[in-house]
């Protein structure tokens, strides 16, 4: 039998504090702990950071890499180095292992800050994306929502 996979919902406003650190709130804290407090946090799109569970952002990322080493063994990508050169750049900074701390406390680190682009002081807008939970600059939230709103409805019966 599977574990019922537990969605992580809701829409919350906070405030980075002086040290670039936000509260999740438990509704989006709890199912992506799942008790522990590792996390891996990853750039998504500029504006915005993902946080997820690391042992289920373990098992996708090493699911993927098992993939793309067997097809670098059989020769696959021979023709395509300077794209796996590029997904080297790119996963030397995509994501870090991160650790909540008290009252769901997380630290953005350096690297991170600048690509969320928000300032201490400032807010953030944390959503959760069923998966996991995204951390977004207010700006680029509304941005994304104005573009994907009008077709939840058949993205919604696309997927049920």
């Amino acid at each position: 039998m599977t574990a019922q996979r537990v969605w992580i919902t809701g829409e919350f406003t906070r405030t980075l504090d002086d040290r670039y650190r936000v509260a999740i709130p438990p509704p989006l804290a709890e199912p992506l702990t799942k008790g522990q407090y590792h996390c891996v946090l990853v750039k998504e799109r500029a504006g915005c950071l993902s946080l997820w569970n690391k042992e289920e952002w373990d098992r996708l990322f090493q699911d993927r890499m098992k993939l793309i080493e067997h097809r670098l063994g059989l020769g696959d990508l021979d023709r395509r180095i300077a794209q796996v050169q590029s997904l080297g750049r790119l996963l030397s900074t995509r994501y870090r292992e991160v650790e909540l701390a008290g009252k769901n406390r997380l630290l953005i680190p350096e690297g991170f800050r600048e690509f969320l682009g928000a300032e201490p002081g400032g807010e953030v807008i944390l959503v959760g994306a069923a998966v996991c939970v995204e951390i977004w600059k207010p700006e680029a939230w509304l941005q994304y929502l104005s573009r994907r709103m009008a077709g939840f409805n058949k993205l919604f019966a696309e997927l049920g």
